[in-house]
């Protein structure tokens, strides 16, 4: 397995705090006004999730449609971007490019989730092209997506894979020597469907293969401090202030010297 260990998305002294979506339950999710509230609070990492218009331009969005977002019944995949730069969601803001997120800010690192396939393509032009590797990592519920990209995009993409291979990593932390595909971090949930997923066992198997995990989406204080003494790489929340909060108190904020 290639060890990305030191890919600076992870070594960054502030990869134990993400602001999901920018932080959605102090902001409105995915916009820059979010990822501007998360960076204002000295987060350096934030997570959000991307389409691609239908002329190709990743923007961020977490549904395919802007019903719940934007009161517009419309698919993102059915809108060029000239139509849906015009659009404000609930709040008045704008939908980002993505490629507006990383050059506003250059100093987050971003965990992207990529919504559908048909964004693949153009988002590893973006990150090829652009220079962005060291900044981000890539998740996808769809296998697929994933290695689309690290077929475009190499062995310097740090990705977090499906279902599958988190299952596979899960069975080794019971001693079942299941192989593994390449890849550098997990982003899960505490449990999926009830199950389990983040124990402490799965903690260790994944530490023992080189790979950081990351929870999504913790929002309360008390699970927050059961993972971060389990030994989990990164939370993911909804409430970044809390999180920050929480991390201070534990001495695992960084210093703002």
């Amino acid at each position: 397995m290639s060890d990305l260990r030191n890919h600076p998305f992870l070594t960054s002294p502030g990869a134990r705090a993400l602001a999901h979506r920018g932080g959605a339950l102090e902001a409105e999710e995915n916009t820059l006004p979010a990822f501007a509230h998360a960076a204002g609070l000295g987060f350096s990492h934030v997570e959000l999730d991307v389409h691609a218009t239908r002329d190709g331009v990743v923007v961020v969005h977490h549904d395919p449609d802007l019903a719940r977002i934007c009161n517009d019944p419309r698919r993102i995949a059915d809108l060029d971007w000239e139509e849906l730069r015009g659009i404000r969601t609930r709040g008045g803001n704008d939908i980002p490019r993505l490629e507006d997120v990383l050059r506003d800010f250059p100093g987050l690192f971003i965990a992207i989730e990529a919504k559908s396939r048909r964004v693949i393509a153009p988002l590893c032009q973006l990150l090829g092209q652009g220079g962005f590797l060291g900044r981000v990592s890539l998740g996808a519920f769809d296998p697929a997506c994933t290695t689309r990209a690290c077929a475009a995009l190499g062995p310097d993409l740090l990705w977090s894979p499906a279902q599958g291979q988190v299952a596979r990593l899960w069975a080794r932390g019971w001693g079942l020597p299941l192989a593994l595909a390449p890849f550098g971090l997990v982003q899960v949930p505490e449990r999926w469907h009830g199950i389990p997923v983040v124990t402490r066992r799965f903690v260790q198997a994944a530490h023992a293969q080189g790979v950081a995990v990351q929870v999504w989406t913790v929002n309360d204080a008390a699970s927050m401090t059961r993972l971060l003494d389990m030994g989990v790489d990164g939370i993911m929340s909804d409430r970044p202030t809390q999180l920050k909060a929480l991390l201070q108190a534990r001495g695992d904020w960084p210093s703002e010297a």
